[in-house]
């Protein structure tokens, strides 16, 4: 299972919340910290007798060293394969027996495993979690089959997937020093080398309460969830910690361009321009201002790429944007598609930079900045439904080291973007000089059918 967050997620409607009310609703989350370091973040949701857990860790690709690429992805499939109480595969057979379901994602950023159960089952999620974080098993035997099947993985979801190979090299291009330049899932070569002596110590290193945040957001307690957090995980020892050293990606100094020529149905384009994250900018209005700007080329429908591109000029049979304002380092904005019918790859780039072009030179009207708040706000509220988003949310931000708390303003920051901020991001960042293109040429296919393409994305993949 594969779960994507794209877009600016984080966006809350002007018409359904009131000026300065919280971005995360009227319930406030409660905060305990173990004295081991585990740090506990519960939103009490008393909506139906369901409870959400999450236990996320601060560690993803961009955390890996050049020769073990791959190894979070590899660790989150063997977290599955059992402790010296828990044997290979008990975990989710007692989650479904108790009529929950779980699964696990690894990122750049982060690796997250979570469980959804009945609000009087939340303690066999603890139990199973604490036992896991500090006890797990790595076989030898299962470090070598979980090796093949990611390996298999990669095949399936990477190597046979032109879109996906092309995305991959797209990266690898882009980045020069900084490790976004890696897939989640790692190269091949790597995957195949890596030792149990690796996965052993990036195990004790990561997985240790001190690396961990506990979310739970459902039908509870926050004091009871609290107890019961300090039974099952308050004895696990905390680790010795070292961050990654921090690696600055080298500027850019023009643009850069890729062909990837392998057999594929269609063509396809990609741009993509080196942007600040909440994390990473200078001037804090700016990532703000870079998710409107997203919202304006594709919100939805009335969104500029769909109304001019596929609609208008019918140059693009599919195209979309996307940009992460949580990532942990610097990031792209993304602009992709595949050309219409009878148009070519030179056609539909041409016209995504035409829309670039426009942001740079004109601003948007008070009108078009008023519906893409409104349309793309309006869709987070209705997912806010969704206990996992919830908690999904306070994850992301506390793991990338925002804080959970960058909820309370964000839609007082977003209502605060100007037309002018708009077009002053497109100035300084979707310039040419921050640009990296990738064009997929694609060859014949001579009698082969490409396998049906996965969800996984080089964002989050399980």
């Amino acid at each position: 299972m594969t779960i994507t967050m794209h877009r600016s997620a984080l966006l809350l409607c002007t018409l359904l919340l009131p000026m300065g009310a919280p971005a995360f609703g009227a319930t406030p989350v409660q905060v305990f910290t173990l004295d081991n370091g585990l740090k506990i973040l519960v939103r009490e949701d008393h909506r139906a007798p369901v409870v959400v857990s999450q236990v996320w860790y601060k560690v993803g690709s961009s955390y890996e060293p050049s020769g073990l690429t791959g190894i979070s992805h590899l660790l989150e499939h063997l977290m599955f394969k059992g402790t010296p109480t828990v044997p290979a595969g008990e975990f989710s057979r007692l989650i479904a027996a108790n009529g929950g379901d779980e699964n696990a994602f690894t990122s750049h950023d982060y690796t997250a495993y979570f469980q959804t159960l009945e609000k009087e089952r939340l303690e066999l999620s603890f139990r199973l979690e604490a036992d896991r974080m500090r006890h797990l098993l790595l076989k030898p035997e299962d470090v070598a089959k979980e090796a093949q099947v990611v390996a298999e993985e990669r095949r399936l979801r990477t190597e046979d997937q032109p879109e996906a190979l092309t995305g991959e090299q797209f990266q690898a291009t882009a980045y020069l020093t900084s490790p976004y330049r890696q897939p989640v899932i790692g190269w091949m070569q790597d995957i195949q080398a890596i030792s149990p002596g690796d996965l052993q110590r990036w195990y004790q290193q990561w997985y240790a309460p001190n690396n961990a945040t506990l979310v739970v957001v459902g039908d509870v307690e926050a004091a009871q969830v609290r107890d019961l957090a300090s039974k099952h995980f308050g004895p696990l020892p905390p680790s010795t910690l070292t961050p990654p050293r921090s690696v600055a990606e080298l500027p850019q100094q023009g643009e850069r361009r890729i062909v990837v020529k392998t057999p594929a149905e269609v063509p396809a384009v990609m741009l993509g321009y080196k942007v600040p994250t909440l994390k990473t900018a200078s001037t804090d209005w700016e990532p703000y201002a870079l998710a409107v700007l997203d919202g304006v080329l594709n919100g939805g429908n009335s969104s500029r790429i769909s109304r001019n591109l596929i609609r208008g000029t019918q140059v693009a049979a599919a195209a979309s944007t996307d940009y992460n304002p949580t990532a942990r380092l610097d990031d792209l904005f993304t602009l992709s598609g595949n050309p219409a019918p009878g148009r070519s790859s030179a056609e539909l780039e041409k016209a995504l930079r035409a829309e670039v072009a426009a942001l740079r030179e004109t601003q948007v009207s008070p009108e078009e900045l008023a519906r893409v708040i409104a349309q793309v706000v309006a869709s987070d509220v209705y997912e806010q439904d969704s206990l996992f988003y919830q908690g999904m949310r306070l994850g992301i931000l506390e793991t990338v080291g925002l804080g959970w708390n960058r909820l309370d303003d964000y839609v007082q920051r977003i209502q605060a973007v100007t037309p002018e901020q708009v077009r002053t991001v497109a100035r300084q960042y979707l310039t040419d000089d921050r640009l990296t293109v990738a064009i997929l040429e694609p060859l014949p296919l001579e009698g082969r059918r490409l396998p049906q393409a996965g969800t996984a994305t080089d964002h989050m993949i399980r």
